[in-house]
Formats: C-alpha cells, sequence, structure tokens
C-alpha cells in the first residue's frame, strides 16, 4: 500500500479504473453510423468508431482485434455494446466471449440480424444500452490505494521545450507512479531510435534489453524495406521547426517521460500489461495510435506533452496535456492542463513542476476532467502495418 488513495470503480475482475464508461464499440466501420447514433442517445456512453474489420490479413487483423477487446476490458469502461454488421471478419459473438470474461456487462447488435436494419439496429441498442446504463451508472467510486493507478505516457508536436523541461517533468511524475506501485507505460518506438541502448541498460534482464533493441532496430529495417531512410526523415518538419535537430536527439527527449526506474519488460501493441513498474510498449510514433494502443494495454489515465500543440484526446481515458512552450500555453491555454514553461522561464524546477503534475494527476484520478474530456475529443485509430485486401 503507498498510502496515497484515488478513487476508483473495482470492477469484477479486480482491476480498477477511474471513469465508468458505457462503451459501444463498432466491429467494423460499415456499423460505426450506428454505434455512435446509439451512444449519442444514453446519458455516460461513448462509442468506439473502428475503422477496420474487414479486408485485412494477418497481423493486423490480429491487432484489430486484440485492441478492441482489450479497449473493452480496460477498467475505465463499466459495460460494453458490440455493434456488429454481421459478414464482417471480426464477429460480434467472437468479441462478446472474449469481453465476458472480464465479468462486466456486455450486449450485442448485429444489424444484418434486425427486421428493418440500421433504424432498427439503432433502436434496439439503445434499449439495451440505458437498461445496462442502470446497473453501471449506479456504481459508486471507492477509496483506492494509488498503486492500482496505471498511466500512459506519451508526447506529440514536439519541440525543444519537451525534452528540456515538459517530458522531464513528466517523467519525474512516473517515478512518483512508480515508486507508489503503479504501472507506467512508454510507447512510440520509432521515438527511441538512438536511445535504445539506453533504455536496453536498464532493463530487468538481458531478455528484455535484447527484445527493446531488437524491436527498434525492426522499425528502421521494415521503413528501409519500402526504401524509406527512416533516420533520415526524422525528426519531423514541425519538430525542426521547434528546435529539434536530429532523431537522437528527439529520442532523448521522449524517453525521459519515461521516467528513471527499471524496464520491467515490452509488449506488443495494445497488449495488456500485466505487471507493475515501467514497462514499454511497441507502437508507432502517431500520436493517437501510440494512445490507443496504451489504453488498450490498461493505460487509465494518460499524461501528453506537447510543444507545438495537439488537442487529442480518448474515447475512454482522460488525457492531460502538458507544455512547456510559453506560446502554446497562452495561445492554446483551453486545451492545456498544465503550463510547465515554468521550468524553461527559471521559475520553477523540474522537481517543483514534478510535485505540482502529479498532484493534478491525482486530482484527474479523483475526477476531475481534463480539457480533453470537456471540449470533447475522443480520437480512435488502431495500427496497422500492412495493406488492405
Amino acid at each position: 500500500m503507498s498510502g496515497q488513495s484515488i478513487l476508483g470503480y473495482v470492477r469484477p475482475d479486480g482491476r480498477v479504473g477511474i471513469r465508468n464508461h458505457l462503451l459501444v464499440m463498432s466491429t467494423v466501420i460499415c456499423s460505426s453510423f450506428v454505434a455512435r447514433r446509439i451512444a449519442d442517445q444514453v446519458q455516460g456512453a461513448v462509442a468506439i468508431e473502428n475503422p477496420f474489420g474487414c479486408g485485412q490479413l494477418e497481423p493486423d487483423l490480429e491487432i484489430t482485434r486484440r485492441t478492441l477487446v482489450n479497449t473493452a476490458k480496460n477498467p475505465n469502461v463499466g459495460g460494453v455494446l458490440v455493434v456488429g454488421l454481421g459478414c464482417e471478419q471480426i464477429q460480434a459473438d467472437d468479441l462478446v466471449r472474449e469481453i465476458e470474461k472480464t465479468g462486466k456487462p456486455v450486449e450485442k447488435v448485429v444489424i444484418q440480424e434486425e427486421d428493418g436494419g440500421t433504424p432498427a439496429a439503432i433502436e434496439k441498442g439503445v434499449r439495451l444500452l440505458r437498461k445496462m446504463a442502470e446497473e453501471v451508472l449506479s456504481q459508486r467510486p471507492e477509496e483506492v490505494d494509488m498503486s492500482n493507478l496505471v498511466l500512459g505516457v506519451e508526447c506529440g508536436g514536439s519541440d525543444a521545450t519537451s525534452g528540456l523541461a515538459s517530458n522531464p517533468v513528466v517523467g519525474y511524475v512516473a517515478d512518483r507512479v512508480v515508486d507508489l506501485g503503479g504501472t507506467v507505460i512508454l510507447s512510440e518506438t520509432p521515438e527511441m531510435i538512438g536511445a535504445e541502448d539506453i533504455l536496453a541498460n536498464r532493463a530487468v534482464s538481458r531478455e528484455v534489453g535484447e527484445r527493446i533493441v531488437r524491436t527498434v532496430r525492426r522499425w528502421v529495417e521494415l521503413a528501409a524495406s519500402y526504401n524509406v531512410d527512416l533516420v533520415g526523415t526524422q525528426p519531423a518538419p514541425s519538430n525542426i521547426a521547434g528546435g529539434i535537430s536530429t532523431i537522437e536527439e528527439k529520442s532523448l527527449g521522449a524517453i525521459i517521460k519515461g521516467g528513471s526506474r527499471p524496464v520491467q519488460g515490452m509488449v506488443d501493441y495494445a497488449e495488456e500489461v500485466r505487471g507493475k513498474g515501467l514497462w514499454l510498449m511497441d507502437t508507432p510514433g502517431y500520436d493517437i495510435m501510440s494512445v490507443v494502443g496504451m489504453v488498450a494495454g490498461g493505460a487509465t489515465l494518460v499524461i501528453f506533452t506537447t510543444g507545438r500543440g495537439t488537442p487529442t484526446g480518448n474515447p475512454i481515458a482522460p488525457v492531460i496535456k502538458v507544455t512547456a512552450n510559453p506560446q502554446i500555453a497562452r495561445k492554446m491555454r483551453e486545451n492545456i492542463d498544465f503550463d510547465a514553461s515554468t521550468v524553461i522561464l527559471g521559475q520553477e524546477t523540474i522537481e517543483q513542476a514534478g510535485e505540482r503534475l502529479f498532484k493534478l494527476v491525482m486530482d484527474v484520478a479523483r475526477g476531475k476532467p481534463t480539457r480533453a474530456e470537456l471540449l470533447g475529443f475522443r480520437e480512435f485509430m488502431i495500427h496497422k502495418i500492412i495493406p488492405s485486401f
């Protein structure tokens, strides 16, 4: 026990969430409209509009399936309605069977099975979800130990202030969470290029270290197979405009947000993280895909640093936006939750700003909404590797 508590929803499988969403999840893009219309009519519901689910080959089909199932299993979700079309590769029944293992309520609607098509499916879905809401939304959060928190850390639209201030401040918070018995997930494998040996040297075993190096280098080789020099195309133009000169510089600034504690292991994209401490997840650097992967992996809260100003959120996990760029903190003040420019301006140390951010994390984990939640940012995109067929 850490001695510090948050407000959590204890699920039947023992996992603890800090939000209590009803999730309406489409199995395929063809059922996304119906899923959205159902969610819009029920209080407490959010929709995930899956852009894939058909025309996919392995391993992309498995990535999509794993992402959908594990997102539904995330303890920020109290109940799930699966909306299928009927003829897609990822069938509603298969998802329902997996999600039911958590013990949370799960229902399904399949459009092609309804007499009346999409209007009938929407009507049935609303009816099922409202009944589910009576059970799920009546649950009240309870005091739980801070060690139940699973924190994802992300950066997007980085500039020089990201590596100098905002990411180190987040890294301070990551260490605090780990020291209190919690879990931290660091992702964006392409943004570890040039810094993989540092992470490997912090691994708890030789096997973990070797996997880190092997996984990072696979991304370079994948780009090379398409005649793309990944090292030569990074950093992105916006990063360069913000003062970042090389991919190594970008990576060194990026990995700091994971803190300094030992790396316990590395998991695949959207794979559930089952241990405590600091974990790496193999994801692309594309912000939305990366955040979706970590949330599917179990992250119940995400800290997202941005030097250039990125407003995106997530359907089921609160996203805390941090910037150390004074101009962005001022211009995008309605999107930014935490201003770390005080470090750049010499008004605070990293530790002092870190304590302030840690307090905000605790507040959000006790129910305080983030700007992304208040403004309705709920972006969702699943990683894919090969073309659709």
